[in-house]
């Protein structure tokens, strides 16, 4: 028999959100503590821990609500498979 799933913030799936612009670091404490990270682009990367579905949701309602331009939504690899050096 399976175990049920908690709702530890570790089980949540991690998440890239890119926006339109650069955004102070000041803006991490509004992201629930996600990492903001500027890019050359000229968007910002907000990345890191999403407990679940509403919980996501809840933050694409926050970039909607104030207006930010959204540019895309990636779920990521929690743990990046290492690099195989015999290729």
């Amino acid at each position: 028999m399976s175990q049920p799933r908690t709702s530890e913030p570790h089980d949540g799936q991690r998440y890239e959100i890119r926006l339109e612009g650069h955004l102070e670091p000041r803006w991490s404490a509004w992201f629930d503590g996600l990492t903001l990270t500027q890019d050359v682009d000229g968007t910002t990367v907000v990345r890191g821990p999403v407990l679940d579905q509403a919980a996501l949701h809840g933050l694409l309602q926050k970039v909607r609500d104030v207006g930010l331009p959204l540019v895309s939504v990636s779920r990521i690899d929690a743990s990046p498979e290492p690099l195989n050096p015999n290729l």
